[in-house]
């Protein structure tokens, strides 16, 4: 009923989803996100697109799986966008650390990380990186990776599989074994 108003502009019925639903779906997107300030925007978009949208909101028929699947892919496109902007990442990597309370010792094992991480990706041959970093720093599909370099989708999966078997062997023959160890033990703690 109160989709139906909302399709025929209802603006007391979009207020009354929207504070139904604004603190689970923020609590929701800041969980992925953890920065209070884009969560919000976030959950402001979610709901515009809702607003805006009049003519799919009569043909929902689980709102909840709805409403949660686009905020969860807004919150991704968020991610992607900022893992491309050197800037926007370094933003949304301050905000986690400052949410997750990082003590100064697992920041700088956490830069130790990335900065071997980087260094093993540099060593892979270019097809390989290129394959590597749109798979996992760009977010692409395999098929997509496939088209784009028109490759096969096998060959895209091996050059992948490959990728982190090597990245994997370099991290362990150049961290530091406590460095290792406290990464482990770090991931345990957050899981």
């Amino acid at each position: 009923m109160l989709l139906q108003q909302i399709a025929q502009r209802d603006e007391n019925a979009f207020k009354l989803l929207f504070d139904q639903y604004k603190d689970r779906l923020f609590l929701y997107i800041n969980g992925i996100i953890k920065s209070k300030e884009v969560s919000e925007e976030i959950v402001m978009d979610v709901f515009l697109k809702i607003w805006l949208g009049k003519e799919i909101v009569k043909e929902i028929e689980n709102f909840d799986a709805f409403l949660f699947r686009v905020a969860y892919n807004k919150s991704i496109d968020f991610l992607r966008s900022a893992a491309r902007d050197l800037k926007l990442r370094d933003l949304v990597w301050h905000e986690i650390q400052v949410a997750g309370g990082m003590s100064a010792d697992q920041q700088v094992i956490i830069r130790e990380y990335e900065k071997k991480l980087r260094e093993a990706i540099g060593l892979l041959s270019p097809q390989r990186r290129l394959v590597y970093e749109m798979s996992r720093e760009k977010g692409f599909s395999h098929e997509d990776i496939a088209k784009r370099l028109q490759l096969s989708k096998n060959t895209v999966n091996n050059h992948i599989v490959e990728s982190q078997k090597f990245i994997r062997s370099y991290l362990i023959r150049h961290l530091d074994i406590a460095v290792l160890a406290l990464i482990f033990l770090t991931d345990g703690r957050n899981n």
